[in-house]
């Protein structure tokens, strides 16, 4: 399928409504192959035209802009029309309608400031943008269960994100900037001298701007991918480094059994951590080996025995929904099987086919199952199970247009994944791939970033060191700096 749009103020909305539609469609600057697929917009002063052809019809929506409408207004009118248009072709309702964005309930939580009364709210999502009322449900839900958790923040409080971003192998759906131990695994050691570098400087400059730490979070990658011994050491330099006084989370991903050894778990357990995941994924040994996994499922059975062993209280297991090879039923017996540990937190995923994939990049993609019922059935079970859900996100290029939300027993919600998604506090980030999102007052946010690669990161280090001045400079503009006036 090709995309053509011509004449319009932004094509990003347009464009991605169309790819809801017809993943992978390509965008063209002239004109569409004759009698190839397409999908074509056009304005021409208050005329637009919106056109698809696909194999078996074509279809054409000719409607004209009130005057002086504004770019914004502009760009609702062709993506409602281009929707609608894309939807009577296809036969395909997506569940979100319209939204395109990652937050919808951080739309909520926008909406309910603004004064927006239920019936309003409800107005926005499924007549405006044509969510459908199980979604828009689920997100109003979340939005609630989320109250608590926001409304302890403060205008200082922020989290401090650390990555570890290597893996013993890499896992076919992702695109996450990581390295294999394999390859470069001499590079470990160096890294984290660095990493322990950046951490001293961004603890310094957290001290001066008079900072909260609420959570602290080390992903990756896989950080049971380095050693016992220098998870200690990490754990020890945050604990060094950092005021932790007002520390309500400690997360640490342990989530590849592969790597993850009982040394490992009781390191973790010993350096402070609150909460770690375990994440198989699948519990089908055919399905990992189809995604590049290099365990079984009884290994990460055997893994989350040993954590519990280590005298982990708080464990997250995420669970992918599309993978390929697996099924509906599958996905059930995999759902099924983590229930059964009763761990405190469950992540569903849906599967997100990223370009940087290997799962993509491939030539011929896997066959998918009925994705939407096996995310069903997660929302139709895991409460009856005791948990609720408490954060949700989406991303381009999931399939179905579904989501990822997080559950929870009550009183274990991840703190850390509440404040990044609503985007309520400042995240400082360490390491490559590290993306520090700075947010203000009135929810303004600035972003600054780390080098992405490890050997990247290592020769480029003044400047990561360099870019952090734009936090305190930023802090400088927005706040008074008096610590008294912090809360």
């Amino acid at each position: 399928m090709e995309l053509l749009f011509m004449g319009l103020a932004s094509t990003y909305e347009a464009e991605h409504i169309a790819r809801m539609f017809f993943p992978g469609a390509k965008m063209v600057s002239a004109r569409c192959a004759p009698g190839h697929p397409c999908v074509r917009v056009r304005r021409a002063g208050a005329r637009v035209m919106c056109g698809v052809r696909t194999q078996e019809k074509c279809l054409v929506k000719v409607f004209h802009l009130p005057a002086e409408t504004s770019p914004k207004q502009e760009e609702y009118e062709v993506c409602s029309a281009l929707y609608t248009l894309l939807k009577q072709a296809t036969g395909i309702r997506p569940p979100w309608g319209m939204l395109t964005g990652v937050r919808p309930v951080r739309l909520v939580h926008e909406l309910h400031r603004k004064g927006l009364d239920e019936a309003q709210q409800r107005a926005f999502f499924c007549r405006r943008n044509d969510v459908s009322e199980e979604k828009y449900k689920l997100a109003v839900q979340i939005a609630k269960n989320q109250q608590e958790v926001i409304n302890h923040n403060i205008l200082r409080s922020y989290s401090l994100y650390i990555s570890i971003p290597f893996c013993p192998s890499r896992c076919s759906y992702c695109s996450f900037v990581s390295t294999t131990t394999e390859k470069s695994g001499v590079l470990v050691a160096p890294y984290l001298e660095k990493l322990e570098e950046e951490l001293h400087h961004i603890a310094d400059m957290a001290a001066r701007l008079s900072l909260r730490l609420e959570t602290v979070y080390i992903g990756g990658g896989t950080p049971t991918a380095i050693s016992a011994c220098q998870l200690a050491h990490l754990m020890e330099t945050v604990h060094r480094e950092f005021d932790m006084s007002c520390v309500r989370e400690f997360t640490v991903e342990a989530g590849r059994p592969d790597c993850t050894t009982p040394e490992k778990l009781a390191a973790i357990h010993e350096g402070g951590a609150t909460r770690i995941s375990i994440n198989p994924q699948t519990l089908s040994d055919e399905v990992l080996r189809a995604i590049g996994r290099r365990h079984t499922a009884q290994d990460v059975l055997d893994c989350f025995a040993a954590a519990r062993a280590a005298g982990h209280k708080n464990i997250n297991m995420d669970l992918i929904a599309g993978l390929p090879l697996d099924t509906p039923a599958g996905f059930e017996k995999s759902l099924a099987g983590v229930l059964a540990l009763s761990p405190e937190n469950i992540t569903v995923h849906t599967l997100t086919l990223k370009r940087a994939s290997n799962l993509v990049m491939q030539a011929a993609p896997p066959a998918y199952g009925d994705v939407a019922q096996m995310v069903q059935h997660s929302i139709d079970t895991l409460p009856g199970a005791g948990y609720v859900p408490y954060y949700l996100y989406r991303q381009k290029g999931t399939l179905q247009n579904l989501e990822n939300t997080g559950w929870a027993k009550p009183g274990f919600a991840g703190l850390y994944n509440i404040y990044i998604m609503e985007e309520v506090h400042t995240i400082l980030s360490a390491g490559a791939g590290g993306s520090t999102k700075l947010v203000g007052p009135a929810g303004r946010i600035e972003r600054v970033f780390n080098h992405k690669y490890p050997l990247e990161y290592l020769n480029h280090f003044d400047e990561v060191l360099a870019r952090k001045q734009k936090i305190e400079d930023l802090y400088g503009k927005w706040f008074d700096l008096d610590p008294e006036t912090a809360g």
